[in-house]
């Protein structure tokens, strides 16, 4: 792997897509496994305009990142799971089904072939996009019989521009982001165009992010636009239960096992109601591109309320710092997550 990093202003990097060297383009035509693929040179991708993903939305995507860790080297971080997940996302968006060893070889090939976009420690991370979709043309409601599978990257920092400010989220029971026995559940694209809307409105009125309420019942709530939540009640631990219609995280996953087996609270997968959180101890949403982050005021369309003191919670700040310890391997992963490539 190239060593010598790009000349890139590491200290302000926002999280938007830069331009790398290469990324990974594969296809596959339906009843075929995927084989097929190679690394391509960075840029613009054609479509026809009857391409299934552009009429009716069948396509997936993972989210990912790669750091360049304190023991110098190059590690992703659970990368299984992410193929797992993309497995059962194909499979539930009529695409061809991913195996991991396919999944595993495009992303590994193409992190290292742009290894040195990868932040020096301590500067940020590599964000890594698989996405798959149908491009064979249809006009008529049908899954496509041609795919395309592409694995790009950016060299990014944070995800909220806050400083040190937690954030402000919005929660309204005027919108949906998924239902249950949809597609919810799946790493699907119309999943996040439902999220555009409210969410713009959200910023636009100051606020960081939406959080959405449970589309059956809108006494509990599920999850933010691009992240999960987790709700603190003095020793105990609450996140929202997989139902159909909520992602199944790796972070969130991360956080269970090391709130749970490192920090010793007790932590509950169950349905959150609204006026448990709001009375909450400390709130936090977490994702690959948000990892952990503090809430500090939530607000209805009736009232803002503030959780805790407002400010960072204890818990959610050692939740992090454990999280992004065993991430960079400051410390030692006690938990076998992380994936060294060089």
């Amino acid at each position: 792997m190239k060593q010598n990093k790009q000349k890139i202003d590491w200290d302000n990097l926002g999280f938007n897509p830069l331009p790398t060297r290469s990324m990974w383009k594969g296809e596959c035509v339906s009843g075929d496994d995927w084989i097929n693929g190679k690394l391509i040179p960075y840029g613009e991708i054609s479509l026809s305009p009857a391409a299934c993903v552009l009429n009716y939305g069948q396509g997936i995507f993972e989210g990912m990142k790669a750091y360049h860790t304190a023991k110098d080297r190059i590690v992703l971080f659970r990368p299984d799971k992410n193929s797992a997940r993309m497995e059962k996302s194909t499979e539930r968006m009529c695409i061809p089904k991913m195996n991991e060893k396919y999944f595993m070889n495009a992303v590994s090939a193409t992190v290292k072939d742009n290894a040195d976009f990868i932040p020096p420690f301590g500067k940020g991370s590599m964000y890594i996009r698989p996405i798959c979709f149908g491009v064979s043309k249809a006009i008529a409601v049908q899954a496509a019989t041609e795919y395309v599978f592409m694995v790009f990257t950016s060299p990014v920092g944070p995800y909220f521009k806050v400083g040190a400010k937690p954030l402000h989220l919005y929660l309204t029971d005027k919108y949906h982001r998924a239902a249950p026995k949809g597609i919810g559940n799946a790493k699907a694209i119309g999943n996040y165009s439902a999220s555009l809307y409210p969410g713009s409105e959200a910023k636009s009125k100051g606020f960081n992010d939406m959080i959405y309420v449970h589309a059956k019942n809108e006494k509990i709530i599920e999850e933010m636009g691009a992240a999960n939540l987790f709700v603190l009640c003095g020793d105990e631990l609450l996140t929202p239960k997989l139902g159909g219609s909520i992602l199944d995280g790796v972070t969130r996953d991360s956080v269970i096992t090391i709130a749970r087996d490192l920090l010793n609270l007790t932590v509950r997968e169950t349905d959150v109601e609204i006026n448990t959180m709001l009375s909450a101890d400390e709130v936090f949403c977490c994702g690959t591109a948000v990892t952990v982050t503090g809430v500090g005021r939530i607000s209805t369309d009736k009232k803002e309320h503030v959780i805790g003191d407002g400010n960072f919670g204890e818990k959610t700040l050692q939740i992090k710092k454990k999280l992004l310890q065993i991430q960079k391997e400051e410390i030692d992963d006690p938990f076998e997550w992380i994936h060294p490539l060089s």
